[in-house]
């Protein structure tokens, strides 16, 4: 049974800096299999830090990947891991019913909170997506949050309908970046919602989402350099300008230049972190691909010019 009430986990969210834990795999000889062990000490490792919430199984953790039951076992994996007091959230998806489903599996799972990603495949109204989103937060006790991204793009009159029919939603997750429409958001409701940062290296963002209530965001570089990622949120958080610039310079630019160079390696380069780091997380599965022996040569150098 989680600890947070809805409310007491939104507060708790939006007070520090988020993460998605990578899903650890055996090589392909093995199937890509679930590492359990390695996983189990991976987020124990990233709890020990200052971190005010882990999703399992999210998008880092290449939930698209997962079988339905394979997410269950890796949230409860994390929930048994993580030290006591840091919130895991589980990943629920695909089509309303399934998503149902998945929400109920995650109380089992021992979760605190939910993700709600966008359903599967299909574009669909914003009637439609309301009545989506208030099927799983029907479904369950857990504080809800939406991640509004691709298919599933909530406009602010459709989010005050659902802060107002969903007492368990508590937060939105901006996968867009439409500065305009966070405005109207952030506008139209104010501190009802803990607004979350989730453009891929979102790090990239994080000072001019501030000023928009967006007070936290999920860390994808926080799996390997959690001390340099805290850091940067610190940074952020404090409005130190010209820290977060320096930071942007030195390491995240960089970064995402070797992230962009192909589709899925938002991914797969957390993963790289990983093993350039000592600390080995298996490959991705398909139908994302690894980098390339030159890119993650070009990362470590990278990491090795912060310190790490």
């Amino acid at each position: 049974m989680t600890a947070y009430t809805p409310a007491e986990l939104g507060r708790r969210l939006g007070s520090g800096l988020l993460s998605f834990p990578v899903t650890h795999f055996r090589g392909a000889e093995h199937g890509h299999s679930f590492d359990e062990d390695a996983y189990r000490e991976h987020v124990a490792r990233l709890g020990a830090h200052e971190v005010a919430g882990l999703f399992a199984a999210g998008g880092t953790g290449e939930f698209f990947s997962l079988t339905v039951p394979e997410v269950e076992r890796v949230v409860t994996v994390a929930a048994a891991a993580a030290p006591e007091g840091t919130p895991v959230l589980a990943p629920v998806g695909y089509g309303t019913a399934t998503a149902v489903e998945m929400a109920r599996a995650a109380e089992r799972a021992g979760a605190d909170g939910i993700l709600l990603f966008p359903p599967y495949l299909t574009e669909a109204p914003q009637d439609g997506l309301a009545a989506h989103v208030e099927a799983v937060c029907a479904a369950t006790n857990l504080g809800v949050i939406v991640y509004s991204r691709a298919n599933a793009v909530y406009r602010a009159d459709t989010m005050a309908r659902l802060a107002e029919s969903c007492p368990n939603l508590i937060a939105f997750k901006d996968g867009v970046g439409d500065i305009d429409a966070m405005t109207r958001l952030y506008t139209k409701l104010g501190d009802r919602l803990t607004y979350i940062g989730g453009l891929p290296t979102a790090e990239t963002f994080a000072l001019p989402y501030l000023e928009l209530g967006v007070t936290t965001y999920s860390s994808a570089i926080f799996n390997f350099v959690p001390e340099f990622a805290l850091s940067f949120y610190a940074d952020v958080r404090a409005r130190r300008h010209d820290e977060v610039l320096r930071k942007l310079d030195e390491f995240v630019l960089p970064y995402t230049e070797i992230r962009n160079r192909k589709s899925g390696y938002a991914v797969s380069i957390v993963k790289a972190g990983l093993a350039a780091t000592g600390y080995h997380a298996g490959p991705v599965r398909p139908p994302l691909t690894d980098l390339e022996p030159d890119e993650l040569d070009a990362l470590t150098v990278l990491i090795k010019g912060i310190g790490h």
